[in-house]
């Protein structure tokens, strides 16, 4: 009886830890969140408008995403825009900047979901983006805008490449 106590003890000790770094690895590897530190290559398409003359818009952004946990932050930069007005490329001093916020939320029985707010200093004054993205795969994500400038809404797409 005591030999078979004595294994018992022996067993759990051995296959406790065993369990715990099998429990670890699947958090980690298989289900944990995806890096997406790093640059994005960013497009706004406006569907909706206050004002008619950016609906059909498209805006191009550069970003550097930083995540620490869930949290995002990092920065932005108008590169393009096709609006009414033409289409023109931003360079050096002439692109716009902003600060990004955001959050990503992890999800185990459906998509990946990502929470964007970027605050951008455009010309005459700061405007507000906000996007609600899902994860495609580890180089896209796609979603809706809505905007404060002109109360604008779209789709949105995320990407590692260039357009």
């Amino acid at each position: 009886m005591s030999d078979n106590i004595i294994s018992g003890v022996i067993a759990a000790l051995i296959s406790g830890p065993i369990l715990a770094l099998f429990f670890f690895f699947l958090k980690e590897k298989v289900f944990g969140i995806p890096d997406i530190t790093g640059k994005w290559y960013f497009e706004m398409t406006t569907v909706n408008s206050d004002y008619n003359p950016y609906k059909g818009m498209v805006l191009r952004y550069i970003a550097v995403i930083w995540r620490e946990g869930n949290k995002l932050s990092g920065t932005v930069e108008k590169v393009y825009e096709n609006s009414s007005t033409g289409e023109r490329e931003y360079v050096g001093d002439k692109r716009s900047r902003g600060h990004l916020n955001g959050y990503y939320e992890l999800n185990y029985l459906s998509k990946d979901k990502i929470y964007i707010h970027i605050k951008e200093q455009g010309n005459g004054r700061e405007s507000t983006n906000y996007f609600e993205l899902i994860r495609a795969n580890n180089s896209s994500l796609t979603g809706a805008f809505n905007s404060f400038v002109a109360n604008q809404d779209g789709l949105s797409t995320w990407q590692r490449e260039q357009f």
